[in-house]
């Protein structure tokens, strides 16, 4: 548990945080319903989130349009209990302590929307999954 906080602490990372990451924290806060602290960062953030993520992540009520891509700190990783990488390869800081996952999710970046739905139900479904029962 992170000192700071009584609730688990989740953090994304992408390469860009413009598609996978911020899909990924959209969904943990919204199904999370306010029990865990949820960040996401990328290792070289891009200037904004991807639109078709946007659209797609709307389709399903789940507004992502104020997000912005945010930077990869040591203290992000360093705050969270678990850190879930996505293609970010060795750019992600490792801890002892904290508990890595690694999602093998396809870049939305470039993509048209029907891909990027494709991903954002894989994201949804692994998200579920996280939160369990």
């Amino acid at each position: 548990m992170n000192p700071s906080s009584s609730r688990p602490s989740v953090l994304f990372v992408c390469v860009h945080n413009a598609g996978r990451s911020q899909m990924a924290a959209a969904f943990l806060t919204h199904l999370g319903e306010g029990r865990i602290e949820v960040r996401s960062a990328g290792s070289a953030p891009a200037d904004a989130v991807n639109p078709a993520v946007v659209e797609a992540m709307a389709e399903v009520g789940i507004d992502i349009s104020a997000q912005i891509p945010k930077i990869l700190t040591v203290d992000a990783v360093q705050a969270s209990d678990v850190v879930i990488t996505m293609g970010c390869g060795d750019a992600c800081p490792v801890f002892p302590g904290k508990k890595y996952l690694d999602w093998k999710l396809d870049d939305p970046a470039g993509q048209g929307l029907e891909s990027v739905r494709r991903i954002r139900d894989q994201i949804e479904a692994r998200v579920r999954e996280l939160l369990g029962p």
